[in-house]
């Protein structure tokens, strides 16, 4: 079976969308194949559009990920911690980036 131009499942997804670029916006992202999002200042190309805090730890290489901790940047500056079995939505307004933290850093 071959795609159409006419197949209605596929007629509003997008190939790639950047969901910092619509964050910054404070645009809904729209539904898309991929989601390009950025974990610290490494950028990765996802095919869900959603992932646990866990899952986005472990894609960013963060592993074991209970000794780091994860948040969300938002729009205007804001920042939500995101818990490891916490979902971070990719198509809500404003999420920009994720950044990360290990836990025992004050450890010398």
């Amino acid at each position: 079976m071959t795609d159409t131009p006419n197949q209605t499942h596929d007629e509003s997804l997008h190939d790639e969308i950047d969901i910092e670029e619509y964050g910054k916006r404070g645009e809904r992202p729209p539904r898309a194949r991929r989601y390009r999002i950025r974990i610290d200042r490494e950028r990765f190309v996802v095919h869900v559009p959603h992932m646990t805090g866990r899952e986005l730890l472990v894609l960013a290489g963060k592993t074991p990920p209970e000794r780091f901790t994860i948040t969300q940047k938002l729009r205007g500056g804001a920042v939500r911690p995101l818990g490891l079995d916490q979902v971070a939505d990719f198509t809500e307004p404003g999420v920009e980036r994720f950044m990360t933290l290990p836990l025992d850093q004050t450890e010398g």
